[in-house]
């Protein structure tokens, strides 16, 4: 069978999506070879073979508003939370959010024989395509159960690894008490409007990260942290904030027609290259930092012109924000970074945005480490770092050495 599209078999595509995501990363043998072997195209039969090779996400479940309940992530993402898993055979993995199967299909190739893999969705539809898929492929063995996937599985527990498929804003203490100590957690975790893939080691009273990874997963359901509200007259301007912070709404309403200052910094960046650990370095020293999003009338009026128009990270204090920005240089090859602030404390809010991208241009590929306590444990307080206090866990992201 070809792809009638591109004239090109499964088997050739596949090959090709592995060295595509060699050429980006290290992944160990295992995860490499379970890559080549599990055909990823028959767990999305809906979509054309090239798209289930392609570096992108298989959108495979909506809800009847449109927004999406569940797909196929990108290769990329899966190799890189595969490979920070670190599966040996004979591990019992829980997985929450089945999605098409694929995945599970990899962990149980990863587990071998001996190992299990129990994955859970709160979508019976999903689960149901999950199940004819896994069974459709050879990966009968895979556990596939309908519920609530805050509370785990115990009945096929404890488990030596569980990976997290969907947008996590909190860590439900049923993760920790299903996982055995020194075993691992790997999740897509969302904190101060921007999302990581992170995995934690379970230590005897917290979990600590050894890997942070930028991604982008649909969110897990029933898990409402974040709150959002539009800054402007028109709506075309939002701040998005989570639950613990102190945001007066009331008071940023119209802020964007207050007085305007921007703010430069020295450092600059080319078309390619990330901007998002600016964003890790100010949660990691800001209380205040939260997402701004704006409409594409909104940047062409100039009303509000962020880095990113649908998410930047910005500062807020009582009446006033700031927002990271770019703009092109001279030579139109390499953006300036910089910082827009508005009200009576912009300027100064801008300043700590400038701060933070100078800490940022010393060590680009510095990465905050990441504790994370149950609620009930009490955190050192000889610990260093930006505490977040969540329902269920406190996260603590340490000082990224600069």
């Amino acid at each position: 069978m070809n792809d009638t599209t591109t004239g090109t078999s499964p088997e050739v595509l596949r090959e090709r999506m592995v060295d595509r995501i060699l050429a980006n990363q290290r992944l160990t043998p295992s995860v490499e070879a379970a890559l080549r072997h599990v055909e990823r195209h028959r767990y999305v039969p809906d979509a054309p073979i090239a798209d289930a090779y392609a570096e992108q996400a298989v959108i495979t479940h909506t809800f009847p508003d449109g927004t999406h309940l569940s797909c196929a992530s990108g290769p990329t993402v899966v190799a890189a939370m595969l490979n920070a898993l670190d599966v040996q055979p004979g591990h019992r993995i829980l997985e929450i959010g089945a999605g098409t199967g694929y995945n599970a299909a990899l962990l149980v190739t990863l587990a071998g024989a001996d190992g299990t893999v129990t994955t859970i969705d709160i979508d019976p539809d999903v689960t149901a395509a999950a199940r004819r898929n896994l069974d459709a492929t050879g990966f009968e063995r895979v556990m596939v159960l309908t519920g609530d996937g805050a509370h785990g599985a115990p009945e096929h527990g404890p488990y030596d690894r569980i990976i997290v498929t969907v947008g996590a804003w909190d860590i439900p203490p049923a993760w920790w008490d299903q996982l055995v100590p020194g075993g691992r957690l790997v999740l897509p975790l969302r904190w101060r409007g921007t999302t990581r893939a992170v995995a934690f080691v379970k230590r005897d009273t917290h979990f600590e990260s050894d890997w942070v990874y930028l991604c982008g997963f649909i969110p897990m359901l029933g898990q409402p942290g974040e709150q959002n509200t539009t800054i402007d007259t028109d709506g075309l301007v939002t701040i998005h904030y989570d639950i613990d912070q102190a945001v007066d709404v009331k008071a940023l309403q119209g802020v964007l027609t207050r007085e305007k200052t921007t703010v430069w910094a020295g450092a600059t960046v080319d078309a390619n290259e990330s901007l998002d650990r600016i964003w890790l370095h100010l949660t990691a020293t800001h209380d205040d930092t939260v997402r701004i999003e704006a409409d594409q009338r909104a940047v062409t009026t100039g009303l509000c012109t962020p880095a990113i128009a649908s998410r930047s990270p910005a500062l807020v204090d009582g009446n006033s924000l700031a927002y990271f920005t770019i703009r092109r240089t001279e030579t139109s090859e390499r953006w300036q970074l910089g910082a827009v602030g508005h009200g009576w404390s912009g300027e100064q809010l801008a300043e700590r945005i400038i701060n933070q991208i100078d800490n940022w241009d010393r060590n680009r590929t510095a990465d905050p480490q990441l504790l994370a306590y149950p609620t009930g444990t009490p955190v050192p307080d000889a610990l260093d770092g930006k505490a977040i206090s969540k329902p269920n866990v406190t996260l603590v992201l340490r000082n990224i050495d600069v």
